[in-house]
């Protein structure tokens, strides 16, 4: 009896489990569906039957450059990962293996960052960047997605280099490590699956940001969020061209996560279960 009432609850779970991934993916798979179909159909009304046309790809690979936005992305993506991760990991090093009375009150800090509106720094950020001559460029939208992300970079490695034994790098210290070499060889390598989710992490939310990157590109940096913002223009939207841009930038980091999702989970969970 017991046995059959623990199935049956495992199956409403699973059964609920699927329902509400359905449910946050179904934008996703509609929006790829839209983009199937011509402007006529995409403004017709709610199908989930696209006519096969490849219409609208054709129009943004031949109207729109394509792979200059998608190149950006990359390189921002990349470059604002590794960036954050230089400054994080000696920073979550120090918080995890030589606290101080104010480390928790300075993650709290880092951390409530975060939930300040972008909008209430929008115009200083602009200004700034004016006069340092880093409107529309790469450098200057690295610099600001790695801040953006940072403290959650730091908080993530700081979680996981606590679950690491402090005595392993005590040990390294009395055979002569220096600091560089306890990082580098002994902390990093023992904390891989913890980075490498933090760097997932980070690329997909570097990758996803568009408030920054439309706001302070224009052409030469902006990348996929800010081709996608182009097809909305004063004559309306054009709902199957969008669709179709939407699908091209979110398809990268889609595949990405889907190949790379046990890494993910693994280092999410890591030091979860000493």
């Amino acid at each position: 009896m017991a046995r059959a009432v623990s199935n049956q609850h495992k199956t409403i779970v699973t059964a609920a489990a699927w329902i509400v991934a359905f449910l946050i993916f179904f934008p996703i798979l509609y929006t790829i569906i839209t983009s199937f179909k011509s402007e006529t159909e995409a403004i017709a009304g709610f199908n989930l039957i696209p006519s096969g046309t490849m219409e609208s790809y054709e129009e943004v690979q031949s109207q729109y450059n394509y792979f200059k936005p998608f190149m950006n992305s990359v390189i921002l993506a990349l470059g604002s990962t590794l960036l954050a991760l230089l400054i994080a990991v000696p920073a979550a090093w120090s918080m995890a293996f030589s606290p101080t009375r104010r480390t928790k009150d300075i993650l709290m800090w880092m951390l409530s960052t975060k939930m300040m509106p972008a909008v209430a720094v929008l115009f200083p950020m602009y200004l700034i960047f004016r006069d340092l001559g880093l409107l529309d460029s790469r450098l200057g939208l690295t610099v600001m997605l790695t801040m953006i992300n940072l403290p959650i970079v730091v908080w993530m490695l700081y979680t996981y280099f606590r679950e690491i034994p402090g005595e392993i790098l005590e040990a390294a210290r009395m055979d002569g490590a220096s600091l560089w070499n306890e990082i580098i060889h002994v902390l990093t390598p023992m904390a891989v699956p913890g980075i490498a989710s933090t760097m997932l992490l980070n690329i997909i939310l570097a990758w996803n940001e568009a408030f920054w990157t439309i706001r302070l590109t224009a052409i030469d940096a902006a990348p996929l969020t800010a081709f996608i913002s182009s097809f909305s223009s004063p004559q309306g939207l054009f709902w199957a061209k969008l669709s179709a841009a939407s699908t091209l930038a979110i398809a990268p980091i889609l595949i990405m996560g889907w190949f790379s999702q046990k890494q993910l989970v693994r280092g999410l969970t890591f030091g979860a279960v000493k």
